[in-house]
């Protein structure tokens, strides 16, 4: 079954991080199968607080997104992003076809 792995940006602390950490972070897929569905387009919040972008990528199990997410080349530039910015990453499960 397919999982999803929401990130949602609420608010950017460092500019320069966040720069270290996108580089980073498109090295990190490689080798990993996940299909961007979503990256950082408009939004619009209906609903709770405003939020600075999103971005969503599918992977085709939970164990798969799991193991991009802890890999090693992920871990070094999460901490990029946990210095550049505020953000919410969820795991979620898709339903069966």
């Amino acid at each position: 079954m397919s999982a999803y792995v929401v990130m949602i940006r609420q608010h950017t602390l460092d500019q320069e991080e966040m720069i270290q950490y996108a580089e980073l972070a498109t090295l990190a897929r490689e080798g990993h199968k996940a299909t961007p569905l979503v990256r950082y387009g408009a939004i619009e919040v209906l609903e709770g607080s405003n939020v600075e972008g999103c971005l969503i990528h599918q992977f085709q199990t939970i164990k798969d997104a799991k193991n991009w997410y802890h890999s090693a080349k992920y871990q070094a530039a999460l901490k990029h992003r946990l210095k550049g910015a505020d953000y919410r990453v969820l795991i979620v499960e898709g339903v069966e076809d």
